[in-house]
């Protein structure tokens, strides 16, 4: 009876032992399986279109943001508009005084009314005077001359005297020097005569006095040359203005221009008529496109990078002059690349990035090879699939080799 409780107890002994070296075992793969093996949450590859951008800043300005100054010395009476404000073409900016200048027009006229008074009195009553005299001259002439033909015929038969002779010769000589002053006086009241061509001389200047006069009457009264909006006024009533100096600025209705700084390493995927997505910093949310219009060939030193021009076609209305704004330019796209967050991947700028892929539960190291880069997003070009896991760069305690427990 005691032996057989003996081996009762041996038997229960045993399978203690057993079930507690069982239990050990379980327990410490346990242990290994939750406590000791690194937990990580690895990225899933896949592929898909992947668009490479450039990402830059700039400022709104209008392609030809126009300067408004006199072109005249004068002294401003009136601005009758205020900055910011929208104004259409030929609407009245500054408005100087101009009593001086309308005197001085009408002065111009009044000596060009006199030019040509002057010119109708040459043809009115100058020019049929002269035809009237040389027509008088040229019948004394043709008198003069038979008169002193007939007294050299009877002073040479000695019927008259030296004396009558002369006196015949000096008549006609009178006679002849008439008819020439007549035909001279004829002729210069003529078309391309000179005192005709004086005349109209100076009809010619006083004429060009009156459109000068006139000009400067223009000029005291400053438009706009375009429709658009003012963004700089300088100038208040009682102001002197000179010529050249700016008292306005003029952004133009129409296309709105923005100038971009691109880093110099991402000139290689730049060229004209790249679509852009833009929006102004004051309003984030608000996206609209843009064209690059232009490359500015000279790079700049001190920043390191290239000016670009944009150009939006159909701009917003909250879009206003030097307004910051936030761009980005499709520099390219790839459809069916395999992509990874560049904070999966190991010495992403040397020669050599790798990764630690997940095979069975075990971390190991691979080499990589990349394609492009954009917004924190590589493609992966060899070394790795669709459906692989890889573990992110910060879980520093992963080792080649090492087992990890992967979360879901």
């Amino acid at each position: 009876m005691a032996l057989k409780v003996l081996q009762f107890i041996t038997k229960r002994q045993w399978l203690g032992l057993i079930a507690f070296i069982l239990l050990v075992i379980v327990a410490t793969g346990f242990v290994d399986e939750f406590l000791f093996r690194p937990q990580v949450k690895p990225f899933l590859l896949s592929s898909g279109s992947f668009v490479q951008t450039i990402v830059a800043s700039g400022h709104v300005e209008s392609p030809n943001r126009i300067s408004i100054s006199a072109q005249i010395t004068g002294t401003v009476a009136d601005v009758p508009v205020i900055e910011g404000q929208d104004v259409v073409k030929g609407q009245l900016l500054i408005q100087l005084e101009n009593t001086e200048l309308h005197a001085a027009l009408r002065q111009a006229q009044a000596s060009e009314q006199l030019a040509l008074s002057n010119l109708r009195q040459l043809r009115e009553v100058k020019t049929p005077i002269a035809i009237q005299t040389h027509v008088q001259a040229e019948v004394n002439f043709n008198s003069a001359k038979k008169n002193l033909e007939r007294i050299l015929e009877l002073y040479a038969q000695g019927f008259v005297g030296a004396t009558v002779k002369d006196e015949a010769e000096r008549a006609f000589q009178i006679a002849k020097s008439q008819l020439q002053i007549g035909q001279q006086q004829l002729v210069s009241l003529e078309p391309g005569g000179s005192e005709l061509a004086l005349a109209q001389a100076t009809i010619n200047q006083a004429h060009a006095a009156s459109e000068s006069a006139e000009a400067r009457l223009r000029y005291s009264i400053i438009q706009a040359p375009k429709s658009g909006t003012l963004i700089m006024r300088n100038v208040e009533a009682g102001d002197g203005v000179v010529p050249g100096k700016v008292l306005m600025s003029l952004s133009p209705t129409g296309d709105i221009q923005l100038l971009v700084q691109i880093d110099e390493k991402n000139i290689k995927w730049l060229h004209v008529n790249q679509m852009a997505l833009v929006s102004a910093d004051a309003y984030p949310n608000q996206k609209f496109q843009a064209q690059l219009v232009a490359i500015n060939p000279r790079i700049d030193l001190q920043r390191g990078s290239v000016e670009v021009k944009l150009t939006v076609k159909n701009p917003p209305i909250e879009l206003k002059q030097d307004m910051t704004v936030s761009v980005d330019i499709e520099a390219n796209r790839i459809d069916n690349a395999l992509l990874i967050p560049v904070s999966a991947v190991h010495d992403f700028v040397t020669q050599a990035p790798w990764v630690f892929l997940i095979q069975e539960g075990v971390a190991k190291k691979r080499l990589i090879g990349l394609g492009i880069e954009s917004q924190g997003l590589v493609q992966v070009l060899s070394g790795l699939s669709a459906g692989d896991w890889v573990v992110p760069v910060q879980s520093a305690e992963v080792r080649d080799g090492l087992p990890v427990r992967v979360m879901p």
